[in-house]
């Protein structure tokens, strides 16, 4: 997409680390005026061996889940492929349908509806502990609760706290992050922070931030990110971005108030500009 010279994101340079929807994500800032910097952090990948997201769907075909928790639309999606992959697609999702599903976020949702289902209860933030409220008033004695887990974070707190509810969880992590692509990359960008020629770091995911923060150890250049870190700009999604954010030494200057896509991402961001904060 062609820059819009006359945008009220013209003359500022975004630093984008996306993955999945990186061009769509930096288009959207390019068309007000933007200069993106695109920089590829994490790529997903399916797992090596899929035979546990197997197991855990047989067990949801068998009837073994009472209820499903799910953290991510790309965990819901890498689990459509392996049941596919099955032959099974359309029972996983008469399955799915037959059962409660909570939900962290707004992308689980989005996923459930391409495959013709819904939530059963979405959490009131789209944090673990959204979801530990959401389970707060169920009673979950004797049910068996299928919980889709992201990599890397094995979340104890809330398998814990489907046993404090009295169930019983059986966690899938339904895919990986091939955290070494693009290292070059990820390296300029930090240079460019170090620099002082970024005016914003737009992140749509915790892993992003994560990633960032291995490759200054990597590459000699920790002090540095550090420093850069701590005054460039940044914009997160939504509250769980923003604590991975603070946990790495930044401050968030802009967040969207209640709906955590990209687009209100960019509409955030361009009304802290254009407010006379830029």
């Amino acid at each position: 997409m062609a820059i819009n010279p006359g945008g009220d994101l013209a003359g500022k340079r975004i630093l984008v680390p996306e993955s999945r929807d990186l061009d769509l994500f930096a288009g959207m800032m390019e068309q007000h005026g933007a200069e993106t910097i695109r920089c590829p952090m994490v790529k997903i990948l399916d797992l090596d061996d899929p035979a546990p997201a197997m197991a855990w769907l047989d067990r949801l075909l068998a009837g073994g889940f009472d209820d499903i928790i799910l953290l991510t639309g790309e965990g819901l999606r890498r689990l459509m492929t392996v049941a596919r992959r099955m032959e099974r697609e359309a029972d996983v999702v008469a399955a799915i349908g037959r059962t409660r599903v909570f939900v962290r976020g707004p992308k689980p949702v989005k996923v459930l509806r391409e495959i013709g289902c819904g939530p059963y209860k979405s959490a009131p933030t789209p944090t673990t502990e959204g979801v530990i409220a959401a389970l707060a008033d169920e009673d979950l004695n004797g049910r068996t609760v299928g919980v889709q887990l992201y990599p890397g974070n094995p979340n104890e707190p809330l398998l814990d706290a489907v046993r404090a509810r009295g169930g019983t969880p059986l966690a899938v992590t339904p895919y990986r992050y091939a955290s070494d692509s693009e290292t070059g990359s990820v390296e300029a960008a930090i240079r460019e922070m170090a620099a002082g020629r970024i005016d914003f770091v737009a992140f749509t995911a915790s892993p992003q931030v994560r990633r960032l923060h291995e490759v200054a150890e990597a590459c000699g250049l920790a002090d540095a990110f550090r420093e850069a870190f701590a005054r460039t700009r940044i914009a997160a999604v939504g509250p769980v971005v923003a604590e991975a954010v603070e946990a790495a030494g930044g401050t968030v200057a802009v967040s969207p108030e209640s709906t955590f896509h990209m687009k209100p991402l960019v509409t955030a961001i361009r009304k802290l500009l254009t407010d006379g904060a830029g």
